[in-house]
């Protein structure tokens, strides 16, 4: 990967598309959104290919991240607390979580920053009539 300077941002083209990435909101993807995205991505991509394989029928996946940082070392990432919201209608809770312990054993972005940042994983199922 490649990244230029573009005034108040850096540029890389990738496959998909240009990203562009800033400290300040009005000229790009903050890094930290960029990090907690690519976990989130990643936990989500491989809990849904798990479920896939599993034969689970889902409607939707739900994820929210909510971040603590340390504004006293550089406002780094201490945790990241994801909880998942699955929209099915015959998945067992029991099920679900052991399905989120394989993801997140299976996902890179999860094990690169395991003992560096807590991840904290939480999962509930909801009936997907009316999703």
């Amino acid at each position: 990967m490649k990244f230029s300077l573009n005034n108040q941002a850096f540029e890389t083209e990738l496959s998909y598309g240009n990203l562009t990435i800033s400290g300040e909101d009005e000229h790009g993807f903050r890094p930290f959104a960029l990090l907690v995205s690519s976990i989130a991505g990643c936990s989500g991509g491989v809990l849904r290919k798990i479920m896939e394989k599993q034969r689970i029928d889902f409607k939707d996946i739900l994820i929210e991240a909510d971040i603590e940082r340390n504004e006293a070392e550089a406002n780094r990432i201490e945790k990241i607390a994801m909880h998942f919201t699955v929209y099915a209608d015959t998945l067992s809770q029991e099920k679900a979580e052991k399905a989120l312990a394989i993801s997140s054993k299976n996902c890179s972005m999860v094990q690169s920053v395991k003992g560096s940042i807590e991840i904290v994983e939480t999962i509930e199922v909801i009936p997907a009539k009316g999703k």
